[in-house]
């Protein structure tokens, strides 16, 4: 019997802990660049260039700026995240369905800071260098929550330091690239249901690593109100390491993006769109190798197989004075989970309600606020854990997933 429970630990331990890290490459993908674009939900956020934090989005729009910039802010991100109507089974129980309680504190708030300058050299050149943070996303099950193998604590924060440079080719095209510095880190918790051991399948604390990609963009300015962005962003595959030797390495996804914007002649009044691709086809599974201390040695991997990504946002910006600017946008963003779900890192169609503003606080410095309601569906999980074709355990439930983003940043030109 202690062979057989041995083995059950062993075999779980195995399969959960390569499902248990997939935050890492976002069910939840963050937009955290800037206040202003939260305002908009960035719509046209790869071209209209109102401060420094346009060159996150496309360095060409560098090119657009005649004096140096500089903008520095933070955002807050509250997911709200429910998990119900839930049911779990394992070897241990013969597969018998047992009842989980509906869950709806899981969630939790992360704060992404962001900065960013611009410097123009001349009429042609410009260069950049920021900071900011692809992911801040937090999901932690109760230590009673039934299903432990696909709950526990996903803590994970990532950062982007940029470089980049611009050059204008003529009035109407501009064109930039630039080199992304990507830091990860993370924390992950799973254990095992009490009738499977109820022992630590995975403790990943603080694993963290450096990868490295590039960006690259151009921008066409049809006339002073009228103007194109596009941009593409190459995102490296991640690896990512813990002081026990436990290493992680996934796939990040390219993101293509086209934006307009447009101001309509003799009013106050311009409206702004982006569609943006995000190629999540690629996160076919995550690899863990080598976990130390644990029943889990070796190599292992968790198929994903997501799918890619759109979302497809408009906005409008009325300014309305001298003093004060407002705006409005909205987003509708895809899932990447395709036929494989998760409770841990639930995902869904979303809509993104957006409203902002910028107050002038002089000539050359203002403060922007943005907040964004995100509203995901309701979608139908289904999650086992297998190894060499046995089921050793699984949980149906339903999820939703929504989101509460807020920002606030400063800007000044000089």
């Amino acid at each position: 019997m202690n062979k057989k429970r041995l083995f059950i630990r062993s075999a779980v331990a195995m399969a959960v802990a390569a499902s248990s890290t997939s935050a890492l490459a976002a069910g939840f993908q963050l937009n955290a660049q800037s206040a202003t674009g939260i305002g908009r939900a960035f719509a046209g956020d790869a071209v209209i260039a109102d401060n420094a934090a346009v060159m996150a989005r496309n360095s060409a729009a560098m090119a657009l700026f005649d004096e140096k910039a500089f903008s520095i802010g933070f955002e807050t991100i509250t997911t709200d995240i429910t998990v119900s109507d839930a049911t779990y089974s394992s070897i241990a129980t013969r597969y018998q369905p047992v009842p989980v309680a509906d869950t709806d504190d899981v969630g939790g708030t992360s704060i992404a800071p962001n900065v960013h300058f611009i410097m123009p050299l001349n009429e042609k050149f410009a260069v950049g260098i920021n900071a900011y943070s692809n992911f801040g996303t937090k999901t932690e099950f109760s230590d009673d929550y039934v299903a432990t193998e696909y709950g526990g604590l996903t803590d994970v924060k990532s950062f982007n330091l940029g470089l980049a440079g611009s050059y204008r080719l003529n009035d109407q095209w501009s064109f930039g690239a630039g080199l992304d510095i990507i830091y990860g880190q993370g924390t992950m918790k799973r254990t095992a249901n009490k009738d499977l051991g109820g022992s630590d399948l995975l403790n990943v604390d603080g694993a963290d690593g450096f990868a490295v990609g590039f960006n690259v963009g151009t921008v066409y300015e049809l006339d002073e109100n009228n103007r194109f962005g596009f941009a593409y962003r190459y995102s490296p595959e991640f690896e990512a390491k813990d002081d026990k030797g436990q290493k992680i390495t996934l796939p990040l996804p390219d993101i293509a993006e086209f934006s307009g914007f447009h101001k309509i002649e003799d009013t106050k009044f311009a409206v702004h769109y982006s569609v943006q691709y995000i190629g999540w086809g690629s996160f076919d599974k995550i690899d863990f190798e080598n976990l130390q201390g644990t029943t889990l040695t070796g190599a292992y991997s968790k198929p994903y197989e997501w799918q890619d990504g759109w979302h497809y946002s408009i906005g409008g910006t009325y300014y309305l004075n001298s003093d004060w600017t407002l705006r409005a946008g909205y987003m509708y963003d895809t899932s990447a989970q395709d036929s494989l779900t998760s409770i841990s890192v639930p995902d869904s169609d979303r809509q993104w309600f957006s409203a902002g503003l910028t107050y002038n606080l002089d000539q050359s410095s203002t403060i922007d606020f943005g907040f964004t309601y995100l509203m995901g569906e309701e979608v139908s999980v289904s999650e086992s854990t297998v190894l060499n074709g046995i089921t050793l355990s699984s949980v149906n439930a339903t999820t939703q997933a929504n989101a509460i983003l807020m920002g606030l940043q400063y800007s000044r030109s000089f």
